[in-house]
């Protein structure tokens, strides 16, 4: 490679879930705008659920950023893409085994089909791994149902990175991670994977997400929590023969869409400049044992509560079960057509509802209980491992 090379990077969560997010349209040509505005080199972009926006943004940025993959998963889509002034020679993306849940419809996690994606750009004559990920979010900080979940797709995507990674010359990891620098799944993502992070300290607690600068955030908590939450990042890492170092951070985005009273999206966006040189990175290895063991305590608990769930879906069938042979009893004595219609009526419902049941009682909660094993199994491996390194 050259003696150095400088690349922009640019990550955004554009909260573009169609029929929901508010403003999406003229937010989403907002955001194609900035794309061409040739700042960036590389822009990772999260949330973008309709395939009609990606390719919208696409075709306006044709010209700057000609090369474009977008990550096509689950029943959604994953809703990341990546867009690029270097040629993507392979891509790749991985989804994590735990992703949410079928039933929780309004939250919708399980229906992206999340995962961690991989670009293989080549810079001039660089090879860079570029990794765009969007874990599962956080609805309730006091009672996390998800934190199992994200904790083990932080392990799975840094895990991913370190087997994939072999022989680059530089690492990029980019978009909305759903957790702040003190959280478990930013620990395991930075310890085990070796990535630091550009923001530097002086920043660290500016947030990019509900901040009060935002037209999307509540008043309630623009008051309590002005700053937000820091919850997006750009992480890298160099190699043996490429140095890379953080050289400018910041929220480059303003608080308003030009000549409207509305923001880009309800997360800021991120934009880091690295520079690459030739020379040796030096990292600085993070102790993560405390970590891995508070990881493994969460999957047993999560085990646990997998156990509680099943008894409690099975007792429901059975309870299900006897006042549906009770209708179907009733229905044969063949009482009055108006009875009929109201007992077909209600056996119908109490049938979806047996079939509910019966599924998240059986294939659900092995699927479920078969992953948590599966993470919590390869965190004490990689601990072990750990350890056995230290004695």
């Amino acid at each position: 490679m050259t003696n150095e090379i400088s690349v922009n990077i640019l990550t955004l969560n554009c909260w573009g879930i169609p029929y929901v997010s508010r403003n999406r349209n003229e937010r989403m040509y907002a955001i194609a705008e900035k794309c061409i505005s040739r700042e960036y080199d590389i822009i990772c972009l999260q949330e973008v659920w309709s395939v009609d926006d990606f390719n919208q943004i696409k075709t306006k940025a044709q010209e700057v950023l000609p090369h474009s993959h977008y990550f096509h998963s689950g029943v959604l889509g994953s809703g990341i893409c990546i867009l690029s002034r270097y040629p993507i020679h392979d891509v790749m993306f991985h989804k994590w085994p735990l992703n949410g849940y079928v039933h929780k419809i309004h939250h919708g996690d399980w229906f992206g089909g999340k995962g961690v994606g991989l670009c293989k750009i080549k810079v001039f004559n660089m090879n860079i791994n570029v990794y765009i990920t969007h874990l599962h979010a956080e609805y309730n900080r006091e009672n996390d149902e998800y934190m199992a979940h994200r904790v083990l797709q932080a392990f799975d995507t840094a895990q991913f990175i370190k087997m994939t990674s072999g022989g680059v010359d530089a690492i990029i990891l980019a978009g909305d991670l759903n957790t702040e620098p003190q959280d478990l799944a930013y620990r395991i993502i930075r310890g085990v994977s070796g990535l630091a992070d550009t923001c530097p300290d002086s920043q660290s607690h500016i947030g990019t997400n509900e901040c009060a600068n935002n037209s999307y955030t509540s008043s309630k908590l623009a008051r309590t929590q002005p700053n937000g939450k820091r919850i997006d990042h750009i992480m890298y890492l160099g190699s043996k023969t490429v140095k890379v170092e953080v050289t400018n951070f910041g929220h480059p985005l303003p608080n308003r869409v030009p000549y409207k009273n509305f923001s880009y999206s309800d997360h800021d966006a991120v934009m880091a400049t690295l520079k690459f040189t030739n020379d040796k990175h030096d990292t600085k290895d993070l102790d993560i044992i405390d970590s891995l063991k508070e990881a493994i305590e969460i999957c047993e608990d999560a085990l646990k509560s997998v156990q509680r769930q099943r008894f409690w879906y099975t007792l429901s069938t059975c309870m299900l079960i006897i006042p549906l042979i009770w209708i179907i009893w009733l229905n044969c004595m063949n009482i009055s057509l108006a009875a009929d219609i109201g007992l077909n009526i209600v056996c119908i419902l109490l049938t979806a509802l047996l079939c509910y049941t019966v599924f998240m009682s059986s294939l659900w909660n092995c699927a479920e209980k078969n992953a948590l094993r599966a993470g919590r199994l390869a965190i004490e491996i990689y601990m072990r491992h750990l350890e056995n390194n230290q004695n």
